[in-house]
């Protein structure tokens, strides 16, 4: 376990100061300045990831909107972890009340599911990504 933790501490340092493209063999992430809010009030985050190994469990890119006050968890997209860049796009529709357009932050990460003592699926943290966003 303390392998994993520094190995994810490395992964979340390594792409911390090098971008996506230049990641070498770390995991690593990237969150567009862009998304929008549809009429119906869906709303759209993307960005780019790469992992490299997704033998412990399923990885998935997840991502959080926050807009003033309001902050929601924006879909969850399945990663595939062969060391290649690959975009990634999550959707919500979101009322009551809506996103509008303006700024926006957006938390992403990319989480895997492993098999924890009881069997059941306990998620780790691979690398996480923030970043000030504009929603058209």
């Amino acid at each position: 376990m303390r392998v994993r933790l520094v190995l994810a501490a490395a992964a979340l340092l390594t792409a911390a100061v090098a971008p996506l493209a230049h990641a070498g063999g770390a995991d690593g992430l990237t969150i567009d300045e862009y998304g929008t809010v549809a009429a119906d009030s869906t709303v759209t985050v993307s960005g780019t990831y790469r992992c490299l190994d997704d033998g412990e469990g399923p990885v998935f890119v997840s991502s959080t909107l926050k807009q003033g006050t309001r902050s929601t968890g924006i879909g969850g997209t399945r990663a595939v972890c062969d060391g290649h860049i690959h975009t990634w796009s999550n959707s919500a529709v979101v009322k009551e009340p809506a996103y509008q357009p303006g700024a926006a932050h957006v938390e992403a990460s990319l989480v895997q599911l492993t098999a924890g003592p009881s069997g059941l699926p306990l998620p780790g943290f691979l690398t996480r990504e923030q970043a000030d966003v504009e929603l058209r």
